[in-house]
C-alpha cells in the first residue's frame, strides 16, 4: 500500500478548514496535517469545547481525507527561544499574556503539553513542531563563546522539554522536532545533542524535511541513515540552491522570493532534493507514514503548486522490491 499522502495546513492557515479540505481533495490529497493555528485545530478548543474533535473528523470525513498528524510549530518555537517581541506574531495573545519571557515560555510548554493531550483525543500519535532554541543566537562563536555557554543551553533546552515530553508518553504520542535553523537540532551532530539533553527520550523524535537539510549541503539520506528509529514523520519540500558568487546559504536578510538570495524554497520537484534517494533510505527503514507536502514557492501559483505537487509525491513514491532484479536468470 503506498504512503499517504497529506498536506500541511500550515502555509493554508488563511482559510476555512471547510474550504481547504474540499480543494485538498479535489486536488488528490489523502489527508490534512492540521496546524494549530488558523480554524484548522485549535488546542484549546480541542480540551474544551464538547463536539470540537468530532467537528474537525465531520469536515474531513465529508471530503474523503484523513488526519495523521497535527502540527504546533509556532507555540513549540517559544518554548526555548530568547523571547523578544517576534514571537508576539506567532503565538495566541493568551500564550503572550504580558510578554515576559519566563510567563510567555511557562505558558508555551503547558500549550505543548496540551497539544499532546489534544492529539490523543484527535487519533493522532505524532505532533511535529518547533522547540526553538537557547543557542541559535550563538551560532557563529563571535564574540568568543566558551563551550559551556553550549552545554548549559543544551541542558535548558532538556530541563524545559523533558515534564513536556513526558505528557507526551503518558498520552501515547510522539513529538517529531523539524530539524532546522533557529531549532535546537538544524543538523546530525545537533540532533545527536539534543537526543543527548532529553536522555534519548522515545518520545522525541524527528519530522525529516530534506529541504532544511539540502541548503545546509548536506545530504538529506545521511540523516535517515543516523536516525532510522526516530523519523516519525516526513515532510516533502524542496529548495533551489543559487549561490553565484555574489551570496551565501546565510541568505544575506533577504526576504524569501528575492532573486539575489543563496537559496530559496520551490515546489516540490523544481530545485536541488533528490526525492528518490529519499525514498529508498525510507524504504531500507520502512517509514510507512504519510509524505507531507509543506507546500512553500513564492514564485508559484499556490493552488498550482499543491495540485501538482500531490501528483508529484505519488509518482516519486514507490515500494521496495521483493525479487532479486535478476531472480529469472536462476536456474
Amino acid at each position: 500500500m503506498p504512503r499517504p499522502v497529506t498536506l500541511f495546513t500550515g502555509q493554508w492557515a488563511d482559510l476555512p478548514l471547510e474550504v481547504l479540505a474540499e480543494k485538498a481533495a479535489g486536488w488528490g490529497y489523502d489527508g490534512l496535517e492540521l496546524a494549530c493555528w488558523g480554524d484548522h485545530f485549535e488546542v484549546d478548543k480541542a480540551l474544551e469545547q464538547d463536539g470540537y474533535i468530532q467537528s474537525r473528523h465531520d469536515i474531513l470525513e465529508k471530503h474523503g481525507l484523513h488526519c495523521y498528524a497535527i502540527s504546533n510549530h509556532l507555540v513549540g518555537q517559544a518554548v526555548s527561544d530568547p523571547i523578544d517581541t517576534r514571537h508576539k506574531s506567532i503565538v495566541p495573545p493568551r500564550i503572550w499574556g504580558d510578554g515576559t519571557p519566563n510567563g510567555v515560555q511557562a505558558r508555551a510548554a503547558e500549550e505543548m503539553a496540551n497539544t499532546a493531550r489534544a492529539a490523543r483525543m484527535m487519533g493522532v500519535n505524532v505532533v511535529n513542531g518547533f522547540t526553538g532554541s537557547p543557542v541559535w543566537h550563538m551560532l557563529y562563536f563571535f564574540p568568543p563563546t566558551p563551550l559551556s555557554m553550549i552545554e548549559e543551553g543544551y541542558a535548558r533546552f532538556g530541563e524545559q522539554w523533558k515534564p513536556i515530553l513526558g505528557i507526551f508518553q503518558e498520552n501515547d504520542v510522539r513529538f517529531a522536532l523539524e530539524v532546522h535553523p533557529t531549532e535546537i537540532a538544524y543538523d546530525i551532530y545537533t540532533s545527536e545533542k539534543a537526543l543527548e539533553a532529553v536522555n534519548h527520550h522515545r518520545a522525541f523524535g524527528f519530522n525529516f524535511d530534506p529541504s532544511h537539510l539540502v541548503h545546509q549541503q548536506f545530504d538529506p539520506v545521511n540523516f535517515i541513515n543516523r536516525f532510522p528509529d526516530r523519523i516519525y514523520h516526513v515532510h516533502v519540500k524542496d529548495t533551489k540552491l543559487n549561490l553565484n558568487g555574489h551570496n551565501s546559504i546565510l541568505s544575506s536578510h533577504l526576504n524569501f522570493g528575492d532573486s539575489r538570495r543563496g537559496w530559496d524554497f520551490v515546489s516540490p520537484g523544481h530545485g536541488d532534493v533528490q526525492f528518490g534517494g529519499i525514498m529508498r533510505a525510507l524504504n531500507r527503514i520502512n517509514y510507512q507514514g504519510p509524505l507531507s507536502v509543506e507546500w512553500e514557492d513564492i514564485g508559484m501559483d499556490r493552488e498550482h503548486g499543491a495540485a501538482e505537487a500531490a501528483q508529484f509525491v505519488k509518482t516519486m513514491d514507490f515500494k521496495p522490491s521483493t525479487i532479486a532484479f535478476d531472480a529469472a536468470f536462476e536456474k
